[in-house]
């Protein structure tokens, strides 16, 4: 094969040539070029979401997850009470790693494939007074859901509770402004939507409480505080960073502002679903969820019925062909899942579709 696989997963994703060839360059973690780079990265990063007046943004080297429980131990005071809103493998996740740094936590389980319903969620706050904080997962790609944020932090804000959000797979696709909405921390990642490399997540955190998050975190490393004085004292990373990840990112990001931003990748995106969901309709092949909740992020699709399937065999051969599937299943049922993401479009889409076809085809399916 003469080009590289395309990913279609959530992340990581297939990414741009421009993208790539930013890392060849090696960059001194403490010079002021590279300082100059973090700086610029963080500027637009709070120009996406419209956040430079109430929010800060702190980047943390490692996956997002790293930042998730960043944001957690900085953002939770450590009496404090996590109500996880659990429609997926990643909220659970959520939910470990919170009860494992000592925070109470509470998990509120919905199927996973539906929606967070709003009203369970009120009830619950109103039944357990502690509630200090809601924990959200705004796109839960085990199942490729898309939970309403902007309803949940109208609740939040009503109630008098804080939320913090992983918009890990959502946060330059789906609109997220913060002129909208009121969220203590929200994360997310250089290898998700902006279409950078893996290595390093950003926690965006609201101005108002980042005076009272000194001493929460129980690590050293992922002490976001620490790291934002740091940042802003120095201009600098706390510990060595991920030199070439943050030079694709800034490369990446400029190629997100060239496209048109959140609206513009949005929009091709959902063309990429429209392609999938209608091709792969065409073989029999029907969603998990619910069209009102699926996400143009990721779609896991029931397997088909025959006897003749094997997943194993599916993805291998799909894999022949150039494209990268998850190798396994993230739900309760026999599901795959396919993601949109990436630097793809319709062309990728339609191939995918026909090597699909053709491997049903030659498993007599």
């Amino acid at each position: 094969m003469d080009r590289d696989n395309i990913l279609l997963t959530p992340g990581p994703l297939t990414t741009t040539l421009r993208t790539k060839l930013a890392m060849l360059k090696d960059w001194g973690s403490w010079d002021t070029d590279f300082n100059a780079i973090t700086a610029k990265v963080r500027q637009q990063l709070l120009d996406i979401i419209d956040g430079h007046d109430d929010y800060v943004v702190v980047p943390l080297q490692g996956s997002g997850t790293f930042s998730v429980e960043a944001a957690i131990a900085t953002v939770l005071p450590r009496a404090g009470h996590l109500l996880v809103l659990d429609n997926g493998a990643y909220c659970k996740r959520m939910a470990k790693l919170a009860t494992m740094m000592g925070r109470r936590t509470t998990v509120l389980s919905s199927p996973e494939n539906e929606s967070i319903n709003l009203t369970r969620v009120e009830q619950a706050i109103i039944e357990n007074p502690s509630i200090t904080h809601i924990g959200l997962i705004h796109c839960e790609t085990g199942a490729g859901v898309v939970n309403p944020l902007l309803a949940i932090s109208e609740l939040c804000k009503r109630l008098g509770v804080g939320l913090i959000v992983d918009a890990m797979s959502s946060f330059g696709a789906l609109p997220i402004n913060a002129k909208d909405l009121t969220f203590d921390a929200l994360v997310s990642a250089s290898g998700k939507c902006l279409e950078g490399v893996p290595g390093m997540g950003f926690v965006f955190i609201r101005k108002a409480i980042l005076d009272t998050c000194e001493g929460n975190s129980h690590s050293l490393a992922l002490d976001l505080f620490d790291q934002y004085a740091y940042m802003e004292r120095t201009g600098q990373w706390r510990f060595t960073p991920p030199t070439h990840v943050v030079a694709a990112l800034a490369e990446a990001i400029q190629q997100f502002i060239e496209e048109g931003g959140q609206s513009a990748r949005l929009a091709r995106y959902t063309e990429n679903s429209k392609i999938l969901l209608e091709g792969l309709g065409e073989l029999g092949l029907k969603p998990f969820l619910k069209d009102e909740d699926i996400a143009p992020i990721i779609i896991t699709f029931l397997a088909p019925s025959s006897a003749n399937y094997d997943f194993k065999t599916f993805y291998n051969t799909v894999k022949a062909e150039g494209f990268l599937l998850y190798p396994g299943k993230l739900t309760d049922i026999e599901t795959f899942r396919v993601g949109c993401i990436g630097a793809i479009g319709a062309k990728e889409m339609h191939q995918v579709v026909s090597t699909m076809a053709l491997c049903l085809k030659q498993m007599n399916i």
